[in-house]
């Protein structure tokens, strides 16, 4: 049975089962727990925690993405990073013995497995189930495994070890490819590791509240959540020993061969080819889903896949990109069912060539600084690399640990791994640490307020309202006093809180007793926090007026709107590859992130402006609603990934070239905008552009400004306006030209003052010393004089010093015999970088940089001949 054909057969099995049936969900998760959807009941996790009602039965094939094994992917017949999980769920319907019956059901009657090759786990004090495998489905009890809780309890050990929260014990199925597999012992069963026996789904039975070490409470809503592994069970069906012999992946592997140009493919390391071809599958429906290559969280993991895929190619000899090549391959095997895959494969195969690419010249410069290291450590004979240096080849060049330890091997020398996994661990800590989420004033746990807070603010800008909560320095309190700092809750509110990009509103809140001006609003679960300060009297609990500030808020709003018409130019102009990876909104001024694998043109930028002050003529209006949050997608809305969205959503509408869901603040027609103007496009990682803009008043300013530059120019340069661009270019070329005649000038007037130049030197061990101190003289002057001197004294060490208007700079040069005889520039600039107060650093035979104090000549000279006394040469 091919993978296509299982995969409608477990869906339809469980429609007729009264299951509604869901499309597989983003890679990226609405669940900011996790970077990327890691299994089916991702999607369904409110439905889990009773947030959500109204389904109660459900099954999927969801798209998965974990990184948790990643060293086992291609090593394994059956670990990934990307597959497709089926699975069937319930809330509070049915519980053990139908999830039970459905999959013996499934698998004995829809796919015609033989009863005599399944064997199953039970949690070992889950009598229930034991007994539902036994009594009702009539497993002999010999194949009925009896398990602890780290093997079959979700989460593993959470009785003992949490966390707390719904948990449950499972039962796993198991299919046993026979005697002739694995071990070959008569005793052999499920809890061998030997691959004889392949886990192919999973129950879970969700039916405690862990409160507690081993204290579980039983959920007054008991779940059902199982997984079975599409890929593993294909290679069940297709009685295939390993995934990647299955149809939807053994013509990848296949392809790889061939762009490797592998002859003999018995000979070839196949787990290599393995991780390369499920790295390949995974980045290519990661970017489909708007994920890019970066240094940060889902698009870290993304640039780790490819680099890992890229590098397996390049320890087999391939030194060129070729991941990028699999994607429309890719594309073509799947596309009955993800068709989106093939239709935007160029894109996707571009972005990730791109950082092939990068990565390639990485390695090569990578290598580079690893020779000078290597002759380094030669000179000073050690043997071993320090971790510090091996963390920094990876940190700040991309350079694997695998690639260090093969060039390594190769020059007889060890590495300090122990170091290395220590820097790395500080890093990954550092990382966690920087994501974790600090509040302005608290972080979101501070509090536990109750109050919940109506946000009144898209009718209104002026309400009336009712302190309900006062606080300062994290503490409730009855009245806060003039100048003091502290946080006003109100039981409705007109002021917009910091959310989605747009920054906050800003104004006051008046009572008969004071004034507190409001320069900060956050929100807090349900509660908006109103941060400022007491400008006068005192606030106390009870009745007040809350003011926005109508100017701030009209220009956020004309920004906001400006970054949907913005969204939809792009998609206009560049393509529906756009997608929105974060954005700004601040007074009449707006920043928006978003994938393209390439700088915008000149042109294309123009032309994207010119598409969003179109919008703005045509005087649209802006129409706000509520609707059902599948009725919005089915209308085309575009959705922000990072955000976390409710059933029923706010649909931000323009005419019928922009539908976005949108909590924002917004102008009621696109004319408000006034002008929209483009300020720069920059790159901000690996497949992210960013657009900075101005609209309103600020645009109008910049126009202004614009307009009277142009006209100071037109009149200094004495030409038209429409040609200021063409003369300045001829200016460009006359002042080039008379720079390449004075640095020929001044090189010649170095030449010539050469023998006063160089006239004061000193001897050492045979070796000429020249200190020389000059004035006003940039780096290409003082290299052409050392060349020089270089040139005539052929034993020589020079240093030459220029006194600049900030700073003091230097070059130091030997020739190519002191070189030889062992003197390293490297290491004499690190050794005495503090004493003699010089930074920088250069090749063997060069170094240039900055003085951080006054150069001593008579202390340098010392320090040379000790040197060079000290080195032996």
């Amino acid at each position: 049975m091919n993978t296509d054909k299982l995969r409608e057969k477990y869906l339809y099995f469980f429609e007729d089962k009264k299951h509604t049936i869901f499309p597989s969900d983003s890679l990226v998760s609405l669940d900011p727990t996790v970077l990327f959807t890691p299994a089916g009941m991702n999607q369904f996790k409110p439905y889990f925690l009773g947030e959500k009602k109204g389904l109660k039965r459900t099954a999927s094939c969801q798209k998965c993405l974990r990184t948790a094994d990643l060293e086992k992917v291609g090593k394994t017949p059956y670990h990934h990073t990307f597959f497709e999980m089926l699975g069937n769920f319930s809330f509070g319907d049915y519980f053990k013995k139908e999830a039970i019956e459905f999959a013996w059901e499934f698998l004995t009657s829809s796919l015609n497995i033989k009863e005599k090759y399944l064997w199953v786990s039970v949690y070992y004090q889950d009598k229930e189930t034991y007994n539902i495998w036994k009594e009702c489905i009539g497993i002999p009890k010999e194949k009925i495994i009896s398990l602890g809780a780290d093997d079959n309890f979700w989460p593993p050990n959470a009785p003992e070890k949490g966390p707390d929260g719904p948990c449950g014990p499972c039962s796993e199925i198991f299919f046993d490819r026979g005697k002739d597999k694995g071990c070959l012992k008569d005793t052999c069963n499920p809890t061998c590791g030997c691959g004889r026996f392949v886990e192919i789904w999973n129950l879970v039975f969700t039916q405690f509240n862990r409160k507690g070490k081993n204290k579980l409470e039983p959920l007054p809503q008991k779940n059902i959540d199982t997984g079975m592994g599409l890929e593993r069970m294909a290679s069940v069906l297709q009685n295939k020993d390993s995934n990647f012999e299955i149809d939807i992946l053994k013509p990848l592997i296949i392809y790889t061969y061939e762009i490797l140009k592998v002859k003999n493919i018995d000979k070839f390391p196949i787990n290599l080819i393995n991780t390369i071809v499920d790295h390949a599958r995974a980045v290519t429906f990661a970017i489909c889903d708007g994920v890019f290559p970066s240094n940060e969280e889902r698009g870290y993991v993304v640039r780790k896949l490819i680099r890992k895929a890229l590098w397996n190619g390049y320890t087999l000899g391939y030194k060129k990109a070729f991941v990028h090549k699999l994607v429309k391959e890719c594309g073509k095997i799947m596309q009955r069912v993800y068709p989106e895959i093939l239709k935007n494969s160029d894109r996707i195969a571009n972005v990730i060539l791109m950082e092939e690419e990068k990565f390639l010249s990485t390695i090569e410069g990578a290598k580079s600084q690893f020779s000078i290291i290597v002759d380094q450590l030669k000179r000073d004979s050690i043997d071993v690399i320090d971790g510090e240096i091996v963390f920094r080849l990876y940190d700040t060049y991309g350079l694997p640990l695998e690639l260090t330890k093969e060039m390594a091997s190769q020059r007889n020398l060890k590495l300090d791994e122990d170091k290395f996994y220590e820097l790395l661990k500080k890093q990954k800590e550092l990382s966690r640490k920087k994501s974790m989420f600090t509040g302005t004033i608290f972080a979101k746990e501070s509090y536990s307020l109750k109050n919940k807070s109506e946000f009144k603010g898209y009718e209104s800008l002026r309400e009336k309202a009712k302190i309900v909560t006062l606080l300062k320095e994290k503490k409730e309190v009855a009245m806060l006093k003039e100048n003091n700092e502290g946080i006003v809750v109100l039981n409705k509110t007109p002021f917009y809180p910091e959310s989605g990009g747009q920054l906050a509103d800003k104004g006051y809140i008046q009572t008969k007793n004071g004034k507190f001006v409001v320069e900060y609003v956050q929100k807090n679960n349900e509660v908006i926090l109103h941060i400022g300060k007491v400008i006068s009297g005192k606030i106390e609990k009870g009745i007040c007026e809350a003011v926005v500030d109508k100017q701030r808020r009209e220009a956020l709003m004309r920004a906001h709107t400006a970054t949907h018409l913005l969204q939809s130019a792009l998609r206009n102009i560049l393509g529906e590859h756009i997608t929105q990876q974060g954005s700004l909104v601040d007074v009449d001024r707006l920043r928006f992130d978003f994938t393209h694998p390439k700088a915008l043109t000149d042109e294309e930028i123009n032309l994207i402006e010119e598409k969003v002050n179109q919008f703005i003529i045509r005087g649209d209006d802006v129409i706000k609603e509520y609707l059902n949050l599948n009725e919005a997608r089915k209308k085309g809305a575009l959705a922000f990934f990072k955000e976390k969205y409710k059933d029923i959503v706010r649909m931000v509408s323009i005419a019928d070239y922009s539908k976005e869901l949108c909590g924002g603040t917004h102008i009621d027609n696109t004319a408000c905008i006034i002008l929209f103007y483009i300020l720069s496009e920059s790159s901000i990682s690996s497949g992210v552009r960013r657009i900075e803009a101005v609209v309103g008043k600020e645009a109008l300013r910049k126009a202004l400004f614009y307009k009277n530059i142009a006209k100071d120019l037109s009149y200094l340069l004495k030409v038209k306006e429409e040609d200021i661009a063409e003369k300045v270019m001829i200016l460009q070329k006359t002042v080039k030209e008379y720079e390449i005649k004075l640095k020929s000038l001044e090189k010649d007037l170095l030449s010539l003052q050469l023998d006063n130049i160089i006239k004061e030197s000193t001897d050492i061990k045979g070796k000429t010393l020249f200190i020389i101190e000059l004035k006003n003289k940039n780096y290409t002057q003082l290299l052409h004089l050392a060349d020089l001197i270089r040139s005539r004294y052929h034993n020589s060490l020079v240093f030459i010093t220029s006194s600049l208007e900030k700073y003091d700079i230097f070059v130091f040069a030997i020739t190519k015999k002191v070189y030889e005889e062992g003197f390293s520039l490297n290491r004499f600039l690190k050794q005495y970088r503090d004493s003699l107060g010089i930074r920088g650093g250069g090749k063997n035979l060069i170094s240039q940089g900055k003085l951080v104090k006054k150069l001593d000549k008579k202390l340098l000279q010392e320090t040379i001949r000790d040197f060079i006394n000290k080195s032996n040469i």
